[in-house]
């Protein structure tokens, strides 16, 4: 099965390389793909359980779901991970 999510605080590649990794690494989630025009990640997934697990990590790492709580501390981390996600790019 396929899903998009609509996320908050994307900002660039960086974020979109952070996200990919931390996402694709989550067990019984593959073809992660970040669209930085529409703000939106896509994926291939086996169970809700498997959306629910991406939408915790994407909250954990600073992009929550369009419509959650977006607190100063998730922007935060956002921005502490497009940096990790520009690093890891080089």
């Amino acid at each position: 099965m396929n899903t998009i999510i609509n996320i908050q605080n994307l900002k660039c590649g960086g974020c979109a390389n952070t996200i990919i990794t931390k996402i694709s690494a989550i067990e019984n989630i593959s073809d992660v793909t970040v669209n930085n025009d529409s703000d939106t990640v896509s994926f291939k997934y086996k169970s809700d359980k498997d959306i629910t697990a991406v939408k915790n990590k994407l909250a954990d790492i600073g992009y929550p779901e369009v419509g959650e709580k977006n607190s100063l501390t998730s922007k935060a981390k956002s921005f502490v991970s497009c940096a990790s996600g520009r690093l890891n790019n080089t």
